[in-house]
């Protein structure tokens, strides 16, 4: 049976969840997955939303993940968490970092930035993980790995560790900061572990 796994990674631009999802196509891709990615732009340039599809198995015929239907959902900033809780599986997994990015509208006045959201997924959800990736990024040198940290625990989460995801890094990132992002890989699948 062909068992496709379906992975939405949400965030805000900036944020590095294309190139969180370029190093995971890539480990998938060497590991002998079928992969597909589909990767969609609001205003990103301008902290709008941003979100990737990534579906892996032995075929993928399609990049798209359709509502009631991810396995897990990487949110990158908690907030964008709230929009795409209807394309999770019942079963579905979540992996939230307890990260804030007001909107445009939140700075300007027109709306709230919403309260204990954490607290709120949580009472829903059995299957949740937080992470707070931007500390464990700044300890680690640079604010900006908080990307490759929450790739780290879906990773983990997805069960994964197994592939060479150093290579993935390597493959996909800058030479200057390849150090930096196999530290932060690293450290997400160490935070999963330790949740």
């Amino acid at each position: 049976m062909n068992k496709v796994k379906n992975i939405l990674l949400v965030g805000v631009g900036g944020q590095g969840i294309i190139l969180a999802s370029k190093v995971l196509s890539s480990g998938l891709i060497d590991a002998g997955y079928d992969v597909k990615m589909s990767e969609v732009h609001g205003m990103a340039q301008r902290g709008g939303s941003v979100t990737t599809q990534v579906r892996y198995g032995e075929k993928v015929y399609s990049p798209i993940i359709g509502k009631g239907q991810a396995d897990v959902i990487v949110a990158f900033e908690k907030v964008e968490v709230l929009r795409w809780l209807e394309y999770l599986k019942s079963d579905g997994k979540i992996v939230v970092n307890d990260y804030k990015i007001p909107s445009a509208t939140v700075l300007s006045g027109k709306e709230k930035y919403p309260e204990k959201v954490i607290e709120k997924l949580k009472e829903r959800f059995d299957n949740i993980t937080v992470v707070n990736a931007a500390d464990e990024a700044v300890k680690l040198g640079n604010i900006k790995a908080q990307n490759i940290i929450m790739l780290g625990c879906l990773i983990k989460a997805l069960g994964l560790n197994d592939i060479d995801w150093n290579k993935a890094v390597r493959e996909n990132v800058k030479e200057k900061f390849v150090d930096l992002n196999i530290k932060a890989i690293e450290k997400g699948m160490e935070l999963y572990l330790h949740i």
